[in-house]
């Protein structure tokens, strides 16, 4: 029997109308998440982040995939709304996690801290292709609006990515065709991290994937 999905049913409250909602990038992201169970258990996570944690769904759901291992899983958002909603979710999950929010973009603010000591690292990008002009707001645009080929947003994070993440640290990517997977798959390698697409599932005419990154040791 899977884990239950977190509740997210206080989304319904108007003060959250600008906070995306659980989809099915959401359960694709969860779904990577359990199946990877065995895995971070194994890895004994001590510091978790979510960057743009929209609902909190992701966020309460790794809490769960890694109990009764208890982790730090800091949240991340720039739209204020959704950093309430995701207070408001992990608030309603059971389990040795501890949470943090936190109204930023990316971990700008906790960088220096952070650096080379984060175990997992989770990022449901802004992907879909748009206009320029549409990415960077604090409001609904920012949980999918990703420029040119999806890109823009994912592309601002990547040069980050292995700086971040503790040797043997994981970090798991939403992604759909449009980003080209392949391509970022290579340039991770080139900081030193492992990538594979580990699930993928088409949602109407979108096919969604998630890569997961792996920091070697000695990076």
């Amino acid at each position: 029997m899977g884990l239950p999905t977190p509740d997210t049913s206080h989304l319904r409250d108007p003060q959250f109308a600008s906070v995306y909602e659980p989809a099915e990038d959401t359960y694709l992201l969860l779904d990577a998440l359990e199946n990877d169970r065995a895995r971070l258990h194994a890895q004994r996570p001590t510091i978790c982040v979510e960057i743009g944690s929209g609902s909190g769904c992701v966020s309460a759901f790794l809490g769960q995939v890694l109990a009764p291992h208890g982790s730090l899983i800091i949240s991340t958002d720039v739209n204020p709304a959704a950093t309430l909603a995701t207070q408001q979710t992990t608030e309603r999950s059971s389990g040795p996690a501890v949470f943090a929010q936190c109204r930023m973009r990316f971990v700008q603010a906790l960088e220096q801290r952070l650096r080379g000591n984060i175990d997992v690292l989770v990022f449901n990008p802004p992907y879909v292709v748009t206009p320029e002009e549409e990415v960077g707001g604090t409001g609904e645009a920012a949980a999918w609006a990703g420029g040119c080929d999806g890109r823009v947003v994912v592309d601002q994070l990547l040069p980050h990515v292995s700086m971040l993440l503790a040797p043997g640290g994981t970090f798991y990517l939403v992604v759909i065709e449009e980003n080209r997977p392949d391509e970022i798959i290579q340039l991770m390698a080139a900081q030193g991290l492992d990538g594979k697409r580990v699930i993928e599932r088409r949602a109407g005419r979108e096919r969604l994937s998630v890569l997961r990154f792996t920091k070697k040791q000695g990076v």
